[in-house]
């Protein structure tokens, strides 16, 4: 099996490969890359290697390997709490008391943080308490979109692993492999929206690739530089909630991010694209995208949706 589960990153892949076969591997691992490029899958991967038995690890196949591939290995444990933003100082004490009771069945006790980037100060350095003299069965993985954000001190003591986007004919044929009856359109546009990351395509083509109805309207009141347009559609997005806001924004930001970019010759992901790169200038289009991020971040530290709605209303209306 070794690590043929993960596409692309093959430098990465034959790194880890050496490691393996020579026994040298780290006591932590940082995992880094945007959503969707493939970290769970590689940590998955890298927990079922250091568990394996075979001679080839991964093999995939001894029960060692099952066990941590399917997320039900004792001795691979997940450090998180969904349920708040914050990842608990409380969670990582507990890591670091449990660290020194021996593994259950595996050679290794392996400590995965799915998104290491949402420990605040105190449970950064409770980690670096764990991190800096483990026992020789003790393995970190830390997973992290930004992983900038996480202690020198911290990232010092990791292996970083940092995922990188597939080539267009790789990501293409997974795709068309997994959505055998989707346009080559609605491929090609998943591909450029998705900037590589295998995971982001798929939950693209998943969703659909169709404009939302209010991405529409914005379209065409943007490319007319109408302000009353714009006005008629954010009023009634006011009442929208944060969580369906959000969404919409980050649809908008795609179509002009994609108008400004495709007038320095990349493709556009769409029609719309074009025609609002056709009708705007340079300028203009970078002053909305910083508009519309700046509305994703205040949707973020839960602003009020007709705060937001009357700020871009202005902004974009300025554009």
């Amino acid at each position: 099996m070794d690590f043929h589960a993960l596409l692309g990153n093959d430098a990465l892949k034959q790194r880890l490969s050496v490691s393996l076969s020579r026994g040298q591997l780290s006591h932590c691992y940082l995992l880094s890359g945007p959503v969707g490029s493939g970290k769970h899958t590689l940590a998955r991967l890298l927990a079922a290697a250091m568990q394996c038995t075979a001679a080839s690890r991964p093999c995939g196949q001894c029960s060692q390997c099952r066990k941590a591939l399917s997320g039900l290995h004792p001795d691979v444990i997940t450090v998180d709490d969904p349920e708040r933003k914050t990842i608990p100082v409380r969670l990582v004490r507990d890591t670091c008391a449990d660290l020194y009771i021996r593994p259950n069945e595996g050679s290794k006790k392996i400590y995965l943080f799915p998104r290491a980037q949402d420990l605040n100060s105190q449970g950064q350095n409770a980690l670096l308490k764990c991190i800096e003299e483990p026992p020789a069965y003790g393995v970190f993985l830390l997973l992290a979109e930004h992983p900038e954000q996480l202690l020198p001190t911290i990232r010092s003591r990791c292996v970083e692993l940092s995922l990188s986007p597939l080539g267009d004919a790789l990501l293409r044929s997974a795709l068309s492999a997994r959505f055998p009856d989707a346009s080559s359109d609605a491929l090609h546009s998943a591909m450029l929206r998705s900037g590589g990351y295998l995971g982001q395509a798929i939950d693209l083509l998943s969703e659909g690739t169709e404009l939302l109805p209010q991405t529409k309207a914005f379209a065409e009141a943007f490319c007319e530089g109408n302000a009353g347009a714009l006005l008629r559609v954010l009023t009634p997005m006011e009442r929208l909630k944060r969580e369906q806001l959000r969404p919409i924004l980050l649809q908008w930001t795609e179509l002009v991010s994609s108008a400004a970019t495709s007038r320095s010759g990349l493709p556009a992901i769409g029609p719309e694209c074009k025609k609002i790169a056709q009708s705007r200038t340079d300028a203009q289009l970078l002053h909305a995208v910083e508009a519309l991020q700046n509305a994703i971040t205040l949707t973020d530290a839960n602003a009020g949706t007709a705060h937001i709605c009357g700020m871009l209303c202005v902004k974009l209306s300025e554009s």
